[in-house]
């Protein structure tokens, strides 16, 4: 069983530095042509199944990514793979210098979010890595010959993987997951590997960490 896992593409947000968490925004161009490039580059894998977290960022990444890698399956969707809820905090700016939250707060959310006490109204770390860990082992316990394309969000895919890093401690793995990065699972008789990490298919100075 391979299964990639994708974050979306750029949003409004991404580029404007608030929060999203629920908030269900479209992509951007960039963000369609960042989606458009990473599926001509996985065109020749053919994707038995695809999954997608129902917020429209997502759902429309794994629409372009399934057109232009043309594969012609139908895409489901589970809101246990939706991205963490920020609750009152949405549509805030989050980054330095910037901020319309608590910034001691969200500095230890993206520097130690384990130790970050939740967004008000919303969730801790803990609820998003234990829903979306769930959806994951329940997924790879088919034991399956297919090819699954999940699409996700950064801080969802970084929990979602984070009992398979080698450091689950350090929960943003270095950084913060890159738009349209591809993440690739190998899971077979019990045993889930990481096989390719954070891979991006279009020029690195493209790659962003929207925190820094």
């Amino acid at each position: 069983m391979l299964i990639y896992i994708v974050r979306h593409g750029e949003t409004k947000a991404n580029i404007e530095g608030y929060l999203q968490g629920w908030l269900d925004e479209a992509l951007n161009q960039n963000g369609r042509d960042l989606a458009v490039v990473t599926g001509k580059n996985m065109k020749g894998i053919h994707f038995d199944c695809c999954i997608s977290s129902p917020l429209i960022r997502a759902r429309e990444t794994a629409e372009i990514i399934l057109r232009e890698s043309e594969n012609n399956i139908p895409i489901h969707t589970d809101a246990r793979i939706m991205e963490m809820n920020v609750g009152s905090w949405e549509r805030r700016k989050f980054r330095p210098g910037e901020e319309e939250v608590d910034a001691d707060q969200i500095r230890l959310f993206f520097r130690d979010p384990f130790s970050f006490p939740g967004y008000p109204g919303g969730e801790k770390i803990e609820d998003v890595c234990r829903r979306t860990q769930v959806f994951l082992k329940e997924l790879t316990a088919r034991n399956d010959d297919k090819t699954y394309l999940i699409v996700t969000h950064g801080c969802a895919l970084r929990a979602m993987l984070n009992f398979i890093y080698d450091n689950p401690e350090d929960f943003w793995h270095g950084h913060l997951p890159f738009n349209c990065c591809v993440n690739i699972v190998e899971a077979k008789d019990g045993e889930t590997k990481l096989i390719a990490d954070d891979k991006i298919y279009y020029p690195s100075e493209l790659a962003i960490d929207r925190f820094r």
